[in-house]
């Protein structure tokens, strides 16, 4: 597989101005400021092979943006290897910027005061699209996105979800060879990030784009991408699968059970008793709701035999933690551990 994104021991660092406290240190700074060096990406090695699906996660000052805009030439990294389709996006950002397609979260590429078929057809001019491959790509995002009724409108009369919507589809007019995304789906309602994740999933499969897209929709993630990078405080915490990122953390399940009947004090001690040797732990029992978590491997069959044959049981749901939940437990668990240093 022909590699898209390389880079290694990538190092992104800026400087910020330090000022004391009080009207003295605010007079002090003006001759004398101290600066501080703030590390945003710190020795990170990763690559992306040609049609790969990759969503970058982490929270807020993790180093998402910085490193997309290191990777599009925006940004010149500290230290550290990098290419990009071959290029050095610094250096060789003019063409670089022919064969990508970029989506910055409120910074919209389309033209303020044209309307949006004019900043499309400058696209197709710019990026010099071929008719026939123009007329497929503004068929399609014009279906997909339903953007006929905002085709006459001029750019600042939209709304945010409908700018948005317009910036996607004018990141994807030239089916460009990469795809980087920021926060794609910010500002649309459920129904409309639905289409925004299809018509992303649709493009990438029909022209093999490789797409790297970061989002604080975790949904966005597990709907569009195949492969996670997640980031802690600039470092790279986990590079694999969705699949692998579950099995290394989704450590707890449960069992959630609805009762024909409450469960009495004495028969919860029972059951308690009865699912310990199979590794379950009783965490609810309220009314005719009883929740039981475990992390064993393969309980869950014994565990649910045991629950069916001591319990009234009319409904039973096997749960495991989503992706939201193992993102923050992992955030926690991290937070604790710094503290703790």
């Amino acid at each position: 597989m022909a590699i898209s994104i390389a880079c290694e021991g990538l190092h992104k660092s800026y400087e910020r101005r330090v000022r004391k406290p009080g009207l003295l240190g605010a007079v002090r700074g003006l001759f004398t400021a101290e600066r501080q060096t703030v590390p945003a990406v710190q020795e990170l090695s990763f690559s992306i092979g040609q049609g790969e699906r990759v969503g970058l996660i982490g929270e807020n000052g993790a180093g998402k943006s910085t490193t997309l805009k290191m990777l599009t030439g925006i940004l010149l990294p500290t230290s550290g290897r990098l290419e990009v389709l071959g290029l050095d996006p610094w250096r060789q950002r003019r063409q670089l910027a022919a064969r990508i397609g970029v989506v910055f979260g409120q910074r919209p590429q389309l033209l303020w005061d044209i309307p949006v078929r004019e900043t499309f057809t400058l696209l197709k001019t710019m990026y010099r699209v071929d008719d026939k491959l123009f007329q497929a790509t503004y068929a399609e995002a014009v279906k997909r996105l339903e953007l006929e009724p905002l085709l006459g409108v001029a750019v600042r009369k939209l709304s945010l979800g409908q700018r948005m919507r317009c910036d996607l589809a004018a990141s994807l007019l030239h089916a460009p060879a990469i795809a980087f995304l920021d926060e794609p789906t910010i500002g649309l309602d459920v129904s409309v990030k639905e289409q925004v994740r299809e018509y992303v999933v649709e493009m990438q499969r029909r022209f093999g784009t490789t797409l790297l897209l970061t989002t604080h929709d975790l949904k966005d993630i597990t709907e569009t991408c195949d492969r996670l990078l997640l980031l802690d405080r600039g470092r790279l915490l986990f590079d694999g699968s969705l699949r692998d990122f579950e099995r290394k953390f989704a450590t707890e399940r449960r069992i959630l059970l609805e009762l024909d009947k409450p469960v009495a004090e004495s028969s919860a001690a029972e059951l308690s008793r009865a699912l310990a040797p199979l590794g379950g732990e009783l965490v609810e029992h309220h009314g005719h709701r009883v929740v039981v978590s475990y992390q064993r491997e393969g309980a869950a069959p014994a565990l649910t035999q045991c629950l069916l044959s001591l319990l009234p049981v009319s409904d039973i749901v096997l749960e495991k933690a989503d992706i939201d939940s193992m993102v923050a437990s992992i955030y926690r668990r991290g937070s604790a551990e710094a503290g703790a240093a």
